[in-house]
């Protein structure tokens, strides 16, 4: 099966122009494109600069990715121009800027790439849903085939499971295939039950929405946090309370037990902004959602939500129990390194915290959704107020993305070795939920590969 891109741009090329800015995004996407580190390690001597990451470092993106192709040129100057390219492994598309110096040839003094929606003249064709099932499991076989995908997915509508596969190995060493039962790590789909147990905690009075950090842990170290940032902040990455991964993370992470570790490691740090000005993701910010839910139940985050969630959505292979204790059926991670997997064990957290690392199976997260929608956890008022925009695209705990019937919400997770993503369509009925135990955006990809093609049809 040809890549959709090969089949649509392989002919249509729009012309690069003819300025440094072009010469960079021709030599660019000539190098990344060839997967020879040759190639890249030409492009670096004669177009590098000391500011941007050597393009040679980029091997294993490339081979996620399986090179770009370019859509169109949105922004074209002498310097700098936006171009819209698309991975030749997947429908994603991303939004890529780039700018040069005077130097002869000219130097990339900085670039990025933002994923981005599809442009409307550019819209993929809907199937009939028998066919966009079949040509998603066509897709995951080739995918997995390549070993480029490894792990689960789950499609039902109105209730009805209409697939749900698993390919690929839970562990390599041992041959072990992926079963239905295997549990994937999660990264930040938890977000979505913190954020459910803490609007669980506001319809039961013991939280508010706005009242501040403070007024629940009164001891909190630094003093803008406390009497600044509100429970609407967290919820929403508008407070300011920054991020927990860097080298603070690496130098402690195995000592990170509890949620007042963290509280520990990072409750004296300053607000990177006032709270409310912006959003900015942050880890830490749900981390002391996890917090905040101890101190007002007075149990520990992980039995509030085995009692409170898990078990009312009949989530009984949903947990966050320690990387040191024995979960026979709990995936073994892979990131993908010099062109090689190898085990992701290195880089975990001791245990998963409210900002994300527990782990589930796709029938697990088909069940929270149920849960969700019938208002077994949350009020229906409530949950149509949590996924609404209250930030950008984000509500309470979840990211919204598309319009009319192709409204959705639900959560992405990924971090080296995992990657997970849910989404519900309410006014469609489908829920779609993929999960691997290899890096991003393997999962993501193939979801977002039938949602593309899905029928759009109440």
């Amino acid at each position: 099966m040809k890549p959709f891109v090969e089949e649509v741009c392989e002919f249509c090329q729009p012309a690069i122009p003819d300025t440094p800015a072009g010469t960079i995004l021709t030599a660019w996407l000539k190098a990344f494109n060839s997967a020879e580190l040759t190639q890249m390690q030409t492009f670096d001597k004669n177009h590098g600069h000391k500011g941007t990451p050597p393009l040679a470092q980029m091997l294993d993106f490339r081979e996620q990715t399986g090179g770009f192709a370019l859509l169109q040129i949105e922004k074209s100057e002498f310097h700098s121009l936006i171009a819209l390219i698309q991975e030749r492994n997947s429908d994603t598309v991303a939004r890529l800027i780039l700018s040069t110096n005077s130097s002869e040839p000219p130097q990339l003094v900085k670039m990025t790439l933002l994923i981005t929606a599809r442009p409307a003249d550019l819209a993929i064709q809907r199937m009939t849903k028998a066919d966009a099932l079949t040509s998603l499991s066509d897709r995951a076989d080739e995918e997995a085939k390549n070993d480029r995908f490894s792990g689960a997915v789950l499609i039902a509508r109105h209730g009805k499971i209409l697939l749900q596969k698993g390919w690929g190995y839970a562990n390599r060493e041992e041959g072990a295939a992926i079963t239905l039962d295997t549990q994937f790590r999660l990264g930040s789909l938890n977000k979505m039950f913190t954020a459910i147990a803490t609007l669980q905690l506001i319809e039961a009075g013991k939280l508010n929405l706005d009242n501040t950090v403070g007024m629940y842990l009164s001891d909190y170290p630094n003093e803008d946090v406390a009497s600044k940032v509100t429970v609407r902040h967290l919820l929403t990455h508008t407070g300011g309370t920054d991020d927990i991964f860097g080298r603070a993370f690496t130098e402690n992470r195995l000592k990170l037990r509890e949620h007042c570790d963290y509280l520990k490691l990072y409750g004296a740090r300053d607000l990177v902004h006032e709270p409310g000005a912006e959003y900015r993701y942050s880890n830490y910010g749900y981390v002391l959602l996890g917090a905040l839910i101890e101190k007002v139940t007075g149990i520990s985050y992980y039995q509030y939500m085995r009692l409170n969630i898990f078990q009312i959505a009949g989530m009984e292979s949903t947990d966050s129990l320690p990387e040191t204790d024995d979960v026979p059926k709990r995936a073994c991670g892979y990131m993908r390194c010099n062109g090689m997997w190898q085990s992701n064990v290195d880089t975990l957290p001791w245990r998963g915290n409210a900002a994300g690392g527990g782990y589930s199976t796709v029938g697990n997260l088909f069940r929270f959704a149920q849960a969700l929608e019938s208002g077994a956890l949350i009020s229906k008022t409530l949950l149509a107020e949590a996924t609404k925009p209250q930030a950008q695209q984000y509500g309470y705990g979840f990211e919204l993305s598309g319009d009319g019937l192709l409204h959705s919400y639900g959560h992405g997770g990924g971090a080296p070795g995992m990657n997970g993503y849910f989404r519900i369509f309410p006014h469609l009925g489908y829920v779609v939920v993929g999960l691997s135990n290899f890096d991003p955006r393997a999962a993501s990809r193939l979801i977002e590969y039938f949602t593309n093609r899905m029928p759009v049809a109440p």
